[in-house]
């Protein structure tokens, strides 16, 4: 058994909302001012996030990104994964960082800065502008996997087989009706501001088809 919800406390975000509709209703109509750039600022939210990972992860961490043919792109990381525990009943409660605001940036005049100079925003501004996520999760007490639709989650939180591995893996496939496609040198740009994080070694692979 686990401990209640109630007591848990709230660092980077809230337990009790496991999914704030009005936040997420907020990001989608003023998607242009908190994804400036599109699909590139979606990307760097996901590595700073595998960036947090790096610095409390006993191995260091590591990123690959990876850019599909279907206009999705996958942030994969090798850190602690995202902290998941057992609620009072037993049931697997993963801290709501998708669904949910981040409490350290959203709204907050001294936000970190990513590196394509605008504020970061936490990762529910990636789940609410796209029309699908998918949050793969490994820590050492289990795995998990979960599916979002606009930042809202249409599966429980599913148990999947361990690897022997820590990290999470975020696949997502921005909405384009806002600018999320990914347009000109995605790759290169990714790249260069990608090397902005040093505690963080990031490799990014372009697996867009072209004929």
């Amino acid at each position: 058994m686990g401990t209640s919800r109630a007591s848990w406390r709230n660092t980077t975000h809230d337990w009790s909302s496991g999914v704030d509709i009005e936040h997420l209703t907020h990001i989608r109509q003023n998607a242009v001012a908190f994804a400036p750039g599109g699909l590139r600022h979606l990307v760097l939210e996901v590595v700073a996030y595998a960036a947090d990972e790096a610095e409390s992860s006993d191995n260091g961490g590591h990123c690959t990104v990876a850019l599909h043919p279907d206009g999705s792109v996958s942030v994969a990381d090798r850190g602690r994964g995202t902290d998941t525990r057992p609620d009072d009943d037993g049931r697997a409660v993963k801290k709501p960082i998708m669904a949910s605001k981040d409490l350290r940036f959203f709204d907050h005049p001294d936000a970190q800065v990513l590196p394509d100079g605008h504020p970061r925003r936490g990762m529910s501004v990636v789940a609410a502008l796209s029309e699908w996520l998918v949050h793969t999760n490994r820590r050492q007490g289990g795995s998990w996997t979960q599916r979002y639709e606009h930042g809202v989650p249409v599966t429980d939180l599913v148990s999947i087989a361990d690897d022997g591995t820590t990290g999470t893996v975020v696949h997502f496939r921005p909405d384009e009706h806002w600018g999320g496609a990914a347009s000109g040198d995605l790759a290169g740009e990714l790249t260069r501001l990608a090397s902005s994080w040093d505690v963080l070694p990031v490799e990014l692979h372009d697996r867009r088809a072209r004929h």
